[in-house]
């Protein structure tokens, strides 16, 4: 029971994680159309941040946290007008053209300007302590990682159903050319979904450098593939299956790697990508996508 216990907890820490980080990208693509594989170099750019305030300014945790967030925040809203505003009317291959472009852009010019190998940074590894709860050793960090992400998402569909703007985008999601013709800005509602997407890449980047203890180029870059692919289990474009197929993913992997025998550990993520494959078969649209014929196309 105990190991069933520490288990579940495993898989609700990875999936939190991956539902994070698929929120960023969900809340961007249902207003733009838009898949920014770019969301992991602001996470990247969050941790470099953290070592450059760390180093320079100071090492309180509390205010460390917060200038990540507040950098990661900053980062997506930039890139939004500097890379992504001029592509807004363009069709789905050219966004994800530019998004791959500007991703590369960035990994490189960390590689300029910082380093390819690791960068210590431990400011937050207090955040992973192991607690006990009677006979069960748990990771603080799990802890943390599902709770904040439950106030997030609750934090999320309060803003999108009680103020103003969480109106807007979510009709920006359903028409936005109905939105523009009824008064409101197309670049304010487009640049609060960059900077929430921004501020969800900041709690990510904060519980990645708390589990790794360390920064480098591409520490953004395979969750974000992780958190597309959760992303395409729920449906592209639907939040609620966004968080859905993150946790789905993370519930799975920790169950693949029960399962399979310690030799054939390795082979976790190609049978978890597998399982992926035949949902997909029975939900092509995701999840939570209405269902629809497939036809031939004429």
């Amino acid at each position: 029971m105990d190991y069933f216990i520490q288990q579940s907890l495993n898989a609700l820490s990875f999936g939190a994680e991956y539902a994070l980080i698929a929120l960023g990208l969900a809340i961007v693509f249902s207003i733009m159309g838009l898949v920014n594989f770019a969301h992991g170099e602001v996470i990247a750019f969050g941790g470099y941040s953290m070592v450059i305030m760390g180093t320079l300014l100071t090492n309180n945790p509390l205010i460390l946290m917060a200038g990540v967030i507040i950098a990661c925040v900053f980062a997506s809203v930039a890139l939004e007008r500097i890379a992504f505003r001029t592509v807004r009317g363009a069709d789905l291959t050219t966004g994800l053209l530019t998004a791959f472009g500007v991703s590369i852009i960035l990994q490189n010019l960390f590689l300029l300007f910082g380093s390819p190998r690791p960068m210590a940074a431990t400011q937050f590894i207090f955040l992973d302590r192991t607690l006990a709860i009677g006979t069960i050793r748990v990771s603080s960090l799990q802890i943390y990682e599902t709770v904040t992400t439950i106030f997030a998402i609750l934090a999320l569909t309060f803003f999108l159903r009680r103020t103003t703007l969480g109106m807007a985008m979510r009709a920006a999601a359903l028409d936005f050319e109905m939105v523009r013709l009824c008064g409101v800005r197309a670049n304010r509602v487009i640049a609060g979904a960059f900077a929430i997407s921004g501020l969800l890449a900041g709690l990510a980047c904060i519980f990645i450098m708390a589990r790794r203890g360390s920064v480098q180029p591409h520490m953004g870059f395979d969750p974000v593939l992780v958190a597309f692919v959760a992303c395409v289990i729920g449906g592209f474009g639907s939040l609620p299956g966004a968080v859905l197929g993150g946790f789905l993913l993370g519930i799975t992997e920790v169950a693949v790697l029960i399962l399979l025998p310690q030799s054939a550990g390795g082979l976790a993520h190609a049978v978890v990508f597998a399982l992926v494959a035949l949902v997909l078969i029975w939900r092509p649209d995701g999840i939570l996508s209405p269902a629809r014929e497939k036809g031939d196309k004429i």
